[in-house]
């Protein structure tokens, strides 16, 4: 079974930006594999807390890299 896991800090993207990254990997794997892999492929979408990743050793925020949060949740 194809399976993706993507980690993204917390509140940076919408529902609709959710279903478009298991979409799109759904659809990477059956151009790979065929179409026997949609009806297998799982994509999980994990928020990991603001604070709750880093790189290089170094605690990672996002008030750290200028990013915006998004909190408009309505794009399901």
């Amino acid at each position: 079974m194809p399976f993706a896991n993507f980690k993204v800090p917390e509140k940076t993207l919408t529902p609709k930006q959710k279903q478009e990254i298991v979409t799109r990997t759904t659809e990477l794997y059956v151009e790979i594999y065929g179409e026997r892999a949609r009806a297998n492929t799982m994509v999980l979408v994990e928020e990991v807390a603001d604070g709750g990743w880093g790189i290089s050793g170094n605690v990672l925020t996002l008030a750290m890299l200028g990013e915006a949060t998004t909190t408009d949740t309505s794009d399901a």
